[in-house]
């Protein structure tokens, strides 16, 4: 009797343990979304975006093998996991894959950190986990084509537990068997809702800690005998069947042609942290202040453009959206990021705070803010959007990104992505430590141990952070 065919989570483990030459392109992209990814979580601490996670893990656990940013003496494995993940993500400052809508690095980054030093991997170790965890939540967002936000999941949490325990499993040597049994216990812990939106609460940067956090334990688990269904994600009662209500999810197709098709190199940089929805309309806005040296006060209302999807999170309800009520409703606010831009000339770390985020010059033009509802052709790597600017003299002035700066259509050049890196970990670190990380990271894949990582933990909020 022929072999039964392989479930998707059986393939992906196969993928996981027999992976092992990447392309240096992969490698080279890969590592700047960890350099980014430090960065990030580096500023959120300067900015005490999430002062809540290291308070809560360190109630328990004080001290640890595992780094965690901020926290001089570690802490558990899985504790340090949780509290990188959501310091990665705090900001929203993190990088996006456009076609599955993951934040991918976020979670595993702060996974594979903490796996792999309790591991005592190699930098190549680490960086070949990323990767491969960074394949897997990219290709289970896809096979949903973008329809988890339409069901109220934010897919970086729903899907990341399956790249972070992919990463742990290949970090810590599980065979194919043991690796299938780890994503099928991790399909039960997958979880993440959009309901913040309704009044700004801080639960989405926990989204990808909290899964980072149960793929160490998802791993713990499988080692010591606990068994997940082979047909997590493929079964009538698996993962996509459920959190898709029936609806059809290419998985197969997604799995196929793993280790030939590469999506890390598509995973977008953010030059705004902030919502990926507003960026492209930001630059279009930013474009039209440069080219009419526009000012916030010729302007008598904007019109803000985005697809479905974008209209969702940035632009309704509206009346919420015109006047943000926490420092995280802001960012999902793109009525108060273009009056930023009008008024302040640039949306950055310090336009997300509880004095910014009250600014009567910016909550004025904000007030003058609508929105139109644009269908654009399917694409990937892209969050669209634009404006058009009608001006107190009666001009129409009209700008459109297709394609979100930050993403391959629209790059960021590595430059640009270390200069951002450094602006951001300069809030938290001394500059000497700075270029200490920058060149670990960068050089992640010729490193014969993590240590040079541990700076993370010397991190600290005194040095500041930019006023608004």
């Amino acid at each position: 009797m022929p072999d039964p065919p392989q479930t998707a989570a059986q393939r992906v483990a196969e993928f996981v343990v027999d992976t092992d030459d990447l392309p240096a392109d992969v490698i080279a992209d890969a590592a700047l979304h960890v350099l980014d990814t430090l960065g990030c979580g580096l500023a959120a601490l300067a900015m005490d975006e999430a002062r809540f996670v290291l308070d809560a893990v360190t109630e328990i656990d004080s001290s640890g093998p595992a780094t965690a940013i901020g926290l001089a003496d570690g802490l558990p494995a899985d504790s340090a996991a949780l509290a990188n993940g959501t310091l990665f993500h705090a900001l929203d400052f993190d990088d996006t894959h456009p076609d599955s809508v993951v934040h991918v690095s976020a979670t595993t980054v702060a996974a594979g950190l903490a796996a792999g030093e309790i591991a005592g991997a190699t930098g190549r170790d680490l960086i070949t986990a990323i990767v491969i965890g960074n394949e897997i939540s990219t290709r289970v967002g896809m096979a949903a084509g973008g329809r988890f936000h339409a069901r109220g999941f934010h897919p970086t949490g729903v899907c990341g537990v399956f790249g972070a325990t992919a990463t742990v499993a290949r970090l810590r040597g599980l065979d194919a068997a043991t690796t299938a049994n780890a994503l099928g216990i991790a399909g039960s812990m997958a979880g993440g809702l959009l309901e913040f939106l309704a009044d700004g609460a801080k639960t989405k940067p926990l989204h990808p800690g909290w899964a980072a956090h149960c793929a160490l334990n998802a791993v713990r688990l499988a080692v010591h005998g606990a068994t997940g269904p082979a047909t997590v994600l493929d079964g009538q009662r698996g993962f996509f069947a459920t959190y898709m209500h029936g609806e059809r999810a290419d998985i197969e197709g997604q799995v196929a042609d793993l280790g030939v098709r590469w999506e890390t190199p598509n995973i977008a940089f953010k030059p705004y942290p902030a919502c990926h929805y507003v960026h492209a309309p930001l630059d279009a806005m930013a474009s039209v202040i440069a080219e009419h040296a526009l000012s916030a006060d010729d302007v008598a209302s904007v019109v803000a453009v985005s697809d479905e999807t974008g209209v969702g999170l940035v632009l309704e309800p509206l009346a919420d959206k015109l006047r943000p009520r926490t420092v995280y409703d802001a960012k999902f606010s793109l009525p108060y990021c273009l009056g930023t831009m009008l008024v302040h000339r640039r949306v950055d770390v310090g336009s997300f705070n509880d004095a910014a985020i009250g600014d009567p010059a910016v909550l004025d033009v904000a007030s003058r803010v609508s929105y139109e509802l644009k269908a654009y052709a399917p694409a990937p790597d892209a969050f669209p959007g634009g404006v058009r600017v009608q001006t107190t003299d009666g001009r129409t002035l009209e700008a459109e990104l297709r394609h979100q700066r930050g993403g391959t259509k629209n790059p960021m050049s590595a430059d640009d992505v270390i200069a951002k890196f450094r602006s951001n970990a300069a809030l938290a670190l001394p500059a000497d430590e700075v270029d200490v990380l920058a060149t670990a990271a960068l050089s992640l894949h010729e490193q014969p141990d993590l240590e040079a990582l541990r700076v993370l933990g010397r991190a600290a909020t005194t040095l500041g952070a930019p006023a608004a």
